[in-house]
């Protein structure tokens, strides 16, 4: 008998729904909200208004274009957490509802798995996913990890930021120099014209295999300021330098860690999920360093980099395989580590 999962993402500002059967996609529905970027942030009240509009017309999309019926369902599996509670709590009470109404298990899954099982997600039963064991660099607005997956349910984390995330770094160096939010979107667009060695600033000596982005972020402030003393019109002159140079040195950041850790656990696959693997350049940048070494390198779809239904539906649909439930007392959270 067939395995169908119905998704359901809302973590943030993402409402999203999906239908995986037996492992291959049938649908994937991203409603955004664009009320946020006049507030250059998400704010946590408008986004949890958002999702109670969008949810129901959201879920019935993913069911129309997986062309099911919603009786044909197997379980529904639904972000947990980490998250903002208010956006949580609206797919949390909207999958209890449905699970309740259908008679069917819920499954509640960790944000941060849905990123790192991203690569499972296939929509050929030829598409090649990862081998266990395989190194994963998570890195989003709130996270930057490096996690050996030794299993679905079996992640260890081998480093992670210890103050500001990768993502953050991008977004709030963009917003410093007048762009809008989301910045990294932006950072990217504008490092694809500009000269990736003009400007130099700091990187962070931290050990082991964690990461910091403070002192960055600190550092380009500071090369800001000054600079417009001099020149008011720095920053609209050397836009394009700027933002080659912000990419250039995070990217530096990342792959040093990251090949760090590769010879610590000497995996074989690298893969990369969250938001800021969406960037051109740390794509570029992971493949480029994964043919130097001779290992798989695993780039998902950038429509499976942001919050996305199809990643919390693999991985419920492994859960359900495994008879891993959720009860209905269950609560959302806000932080928790993988």
């Amino acid at each position: 008998m067939s395995v169908t999962i119905l998704g359901i993402e809302s973590s943030c500002d993402d409402t999203s729904a999906a239908v995986i059967r037996d492992g291959l996609l049938l649908s994937n529905v991203i409603a955004s909200q664009s009320v946020h970027e006049e507030y250059g942030g998400v704010v946590p009240e408008l986004a949890s208004r958002a999702h109670q509009q969008n949810i129901v017309p959201v879920v019935k999309a993913a069911l129309d274009r997986a062309g099911i019926d919603k009786k044909e369902l197997s379980a529904i599996a639904f972000t947990r957490g980490p998250g903002l509670l208010g956006s949580l709590l609206v797919g949390t009470s909207f999958a209890k509802g449905m699970s309740l109404g259908l008679r069917i298990p819920l499954v509640d899954v960790n944000h941060l798995h849905g990123h790192v099982l991203s690569h499972f997600i296939r929509k050929e039963v030829s598409d090649t996913v990862p081998e266990y064991p395989f190194l994963t660099l998570l890195i989003s607005g709130g996270n930057s990890q490096l996690i050996l997956v030794r299993g679905y349910n079996d992640m260890e984390i081998l480093g992670a930021t210890i103050d500001d995330a990768a993502g953050e770094a991008f977004d709030k160096c963009a917003k410093v120099m007048g762009l809008p939010y989301p910045g990294g979107p932006h950072i990217d667009r504008l490092a694809k014209e500009g000269d990736p060695s003009r400007f130099k600033f700091a990187k962070p000596r931290i050990p082991a295999l964690d990461y910091s982005f403070s002192g960055l972020k600190t550092s380009f402030l500071y090369t800001l300021r000054d600079a417009v003393k001099l020149d008011p019109d720095f920053v609209e002159k050397n836009r394009a330098d700027l933002a080659a140079s912000l990419q250039r040195t995070i990217i530096e950041i990342l792959i040093d860690k990251l090949d760090k850790a590769v010879k610590q656990t000497g995996v074989k696959s690298v893969a990369i999920g969250g938001g800021v693997s969406a960037n051109s350049g740390v794509r570029q940048a992971v493949a480029d360093y994964c043919d130097r070494n001779g290992l798989k390198a695993f780039i998902p779809e950038r429509a499976f980099t942001t919050d996305n239904a199809a990643m919390v539906a693999i991985a419920g649909y492994f859960k359900y395989l495994d008879r891993q439930f959720c009860g209905y007392d269950e609560v959302p959270f806000a932080r928790v580590t993988v």
